[in-house]
C-alpha cells in the first residue's frame, strides 16, 4: 500500500475545502483516506452494507470482479485447485508463502497430531437434539475448543503455529462426527496414513460392515471444493471475524462467530439453496424454462439461485474449475443425476440468453458444488459446514493479519440517529 502524495480528494462542506488523501494498493485500487473526517468536519460517512468501504488493508486476497479474477497471496486460483492440495494451500493462506517439501512435511505432521478431539468433547454430542443443525453443532464444539487448549489466553501469537493447524485439523473430526452422530453410527476415527481430504471422507463415511473405500478422484474433487473456498476477501464471516477479533478475543471464539455469520442462507447457504432450487424444478416435470421465464418475470418473487455474484460482474472463476471438477467426478462415480441435466440446461440457457448476460447473471461457486457434495453422498444438511471446513485457513490468516496490524483498533461502525429526539418522561401512572 501506498499513499499517492501527488493526489488527493477535495471534499466541499458548508464554504469549507478539506484535502484527504488517496491511497493506493499494489494491484492499483484506489482508496480516499476518511479516517480524520469526522475529526477535522464534524461528519461522518453512511454507506449501508458497507458496499464500498475499505475496512483494512490485507495481503491475503486479490479479487477483481470486473475482470474474473481471484489470488490467494498473488497465485491465481486455478494454478492453486489444479496443482496444489488444499493442506498446501493452508500453509500458504497461513504463512504466505507456499510451503517447501520439509515445511509441508511439517506442517503435515502437525495436522495428524491433533486430529483428535478430547474424548470429554465427544459426550457433547450426545446433548445435542437429534434435528440439531450441524452448523449450530460446528459453531459450538469450535468455541469450546478454548477450554481445552486455554495457551492463546497469555500471547495469543506465541502458540498460533500450534493453534491454527489444532483448528485446521479438529474441525474436519468435528464435522463428521457430527454427522455420524445424527445417523446414529458409530464414530470413526482419524487415521494417519490418509491425507486431509481422505480422513475426513473416511471418517464421514467408513462403516464396519461395509468399509469405505477412498478413491483418490474423490479426494481430488474434494481438495478443489476446499480450494476454492478458501478466502475470498472481506466477505460478512470474513469479515465477522476481523471485528469478533478485533476486541482482543481469542482464536477459537473468532472462528466460531465466522461459523455464524456463514450459516446465513445469503452467505454459506447458497449451494443448499441451489439443490432446493433443482430439486423444485424436477418435482415440476423439469420444466426449467418455466422456472427461466418466472425469473425474468419482475412481479415474481423466484430467483435462480447460484447465478450472479455480489462482487463477480462476470463468470466466478471458481465455477468455471467446479464446473469441470463436477463433469470429472459424475465419470468416474458413474453417477446419474436428474438434478445436473437440469443444472446444465439451465446453464446453457442462462450463457445465451440476453436477459441474463446484460445483468452478469453467469454460474458461480455454488451452482455446481451442491451437484458434487450431492454425488459424494454428503447430506444438504453438511453443505455450508463444507464451506466452513474450505474457509477455515482464511478466517485465521485474517485473524492473524488483524491482530499483527499496528494500525488495528477495536472495530467500532457509526450510525446516524433517526430515532425520537429528546422526549419528556411521563410515570407510569399517568400513561
Amino acid at each position: 500500500m501506498k499513499q499517492d502524495n501527488t493526489r488527493t480528494a477535495q471534499l466541499t462542506l458548508e464554504g469549507n475545502v478539506y484535502t484527504l488523501p488517496i491511497v493506493e494498493g499494489t494491484m492499483g485500487e484506489k482508496a480516499i483516506d476518511i479516517s480524520t473526517l469526522l475529526k477535522e468536519t464534524g461528519y461522518i460517512t453512511l454507506d449501508t452494507g458497507y458496499k464500498n468501504t475499505g475496512s483494512c488493508t490485507s495481503t491475503i486476497t486479490y479479487l477483481d470482479g470486473k475482470q474474473g479474477i481471484l489470488r490467494y497471496r498473488g497465485y491465481d486460483i486455478e494454478d492453486l485447485a489444479n496443482n496444489c492440495s488444499f493442506v498446501e494451500v493452508c500453509y500458504l493462506l497461513l504463512h504466505g508463502e507456499l510451503p517447501d517439501e520439509e515445511q509441508l512435511r511439517s506442517f503435515k505432521s502437525l495436522i495428524e497430531r491433533f486430529a483428535l478431539i478430547h474424548e470429554d468433547m465427544i459426550h457433547f454430542f450426545d446433548h445435542f437434539p437429534s434435528h440439531a443443525s450441524p452448523m449450530s453443532i460446528l459453531s459450538v464444539m469450535v468455541n469450546s475448543l478454548c477450554n481445552y487448549y486455554p495457551e492463546m489466553s497469555n500471547d495469543p501469537m506465541e502458540d498460533f503455529d500450534i493453534t491454527s493447524t489444532r483448528i485446521i485439523s479438529k474441525i474436519r473430526t468435528i464435522a463428521a462426527f457430527s454427522y455420524k452422530k445424527s445417523m446414529g453410527h458409530p464414530l470413526v476415527y482419524p487415521r494417519n496414513d490418509l491425507s486431509y481430504c481422505g480422513n475426513f471422507l473416511n471418517m464421514m463415511f467408513d462403516k464396519s460392515v461395509r468399509p469405505y473405500v477412498v478413491l483418490p478422484e474423490v479426494v481430488a474433487a474434494l481438495n478443489k471444493l476446499l480450494i476454492l473456498h478458501g478466502d475470498h476477501e472481506q466477505n460478512c464471516s470474513t469479515s465477522t471475524v476481523r471485528l469478533v477479533g478485533s476486541a482482543g478475543v481469542n482464536l477459537y471464539a473468532s472462528i466460531a462467530a465466522g461459523i455464524n455469520a456463514l450459516w446465513g442462507p445469503l452467505h454459506g447457504g447458497a449451494n443448499e439453496a441451489v439443490l432446493e432450487m433443482l430439486e423444485t424444478i424436477y418435482a415440476d416435470d423439469s420444466n426449467f424454462q418455466k422456472y427461466i421465464n418466472k425469473a425474468k418475470d419482475r412481479n415474481d418473487p423466484f430467483r435462480l439461485s447460484g447465478f450472479g455474484h455480489r462482487v463477480y460482474k462476470t463468470y466466478d472463476p471458481r465455477g468455471k474449475i467446479i464446473k469441470k471438477a463436477c463433469d470429472e467426478i459424475m465419470n468416474v462415480l458413474d453417477v446419474s443425476d436428474p438434478l445436473l441435466d437440469i443444472a446444465y440446461s439451465l446453464e446453457e440457457i442462462a450463457l445465451k440468453d440476453e436477459y441474463f448476460i446484460e445483468r452478469n447473471l453467469f454460474p458461480n461457486v455454488d451452482f455446481y458444488s451442491g451437484i458434487i457434495y450431492r454425488a459424494l453422498g454428503i447430506p444438504t444438511n453438511m453443505f455450508t459446514v463444507m464451506f466452513a471446513l474450505g474457509r477455515v485457513p482464511g478466517w485465521i490468516a485474517q485473524w492473524k493479519e488483524m491482530r499483527e496490524d499496528p494500525a488495528t483498533r477495536i472495530g467500532r461502525p457509526r450510525q446516524i440517529f433517526i430515532g425520537e429526539t429528546a422526549r419528556e418522561f411521563v410515570p407510569l401512572h399517568n400513561r
